[in-house]
C-alpha cells in the first residue's frame, strides 16, 4: 500500500519484492496511508464479528472447533478466522498485532474520517471495544482478544 509519485515507486519496488508480497502504488502521496486505514476498518468490523459469532456458539454449548470447520468453508471464511479462531477458542492472545497499535490506527481513522466525513460508527464502537479490552490489561495483547471483552460480559 504505497502512495507518491510513479517514478519513486518504481524505483522502490524492487526492494520491496524482496520482503513484500502484493505491492502495490494507491496514488499519490497518502494514497497508501488511506488504503491501510481501509484495511484497519475492515479488520475490526471482521474481527467483532468473529468474537461475537465464536462467543455464541461457547454459550450454546458449541465447539468452536467443530463449528469453525464448517463455516469456514463458506460466505464467513476469513483470513482472522482461519489464523485465529484457534488461538481466540484456547484464551490465548500473547501474539499478532496489538490491541494498542490497533487503537492507534484506529483513532487515526477516526480522525481522518471527520476530516473527509466519512461516517464510521461502526469502527468508533469498535474502538471503544478495544479501549475496553485495554481496561482489562490487554494493551499488548493481539486484536483478537475482543472475544476477552465478551467473555468478561457474561
Amino acid at each position: 500500500m504505497c502512495g507518491g509519485e510513479q517514478a519513486a515507486f518504481d524505483a522502490a519496488h524492487p526492494v520491496m519484492a524482496a520482503y513484500g508480497k502484493t505491492i502495490r502504488r494507491m496514488g499519490g502521496t497518502g494514497a497508501g496511508q488511506l488504503t491501510k486505514m481501509v484495511n484497519q476498518i475492515c479488520i475490526a468490523g471482521v474481527v467483532q464479528g468473529l468474537s461475537e459469532g465464536l462467543h455464541f456458539a461457547e454459550k450454546a454449548g458449541l465447539d468452536i472447533r467443530d463449528v469453525v470447520s464448517v463455516i469456514s468453508q463458506g460466505a464467513a471464511g476469513s483470513w482472522q478466522m482461519s489464523n485465529r479462531f484457534e488461538t481466540m477458542a484456547d484464551d490465548h492472545f500473547d501474539h499478532g498485532f496489538a490491541v494498542d497499535w490497533m487503537r492507534k490506527d484506529l483513532g487515526i481513522c477516526l480522525a481522518t474520517a471527520n476530516e473527509t466525513g466519512a461516517s464510521l460508527p461502526v469502527t468508533a464502537l469498535i474502538d471503544q471495544f478495544y479501549k475496553d479490552v485495554q481496561g482489562l490489561g490487554g494493551g499488548r495483547w493481539d486484536t483478537s482478544s475482543l472475544i476477552k471483552r465478551l467473555r468478561a460480559l457474561g
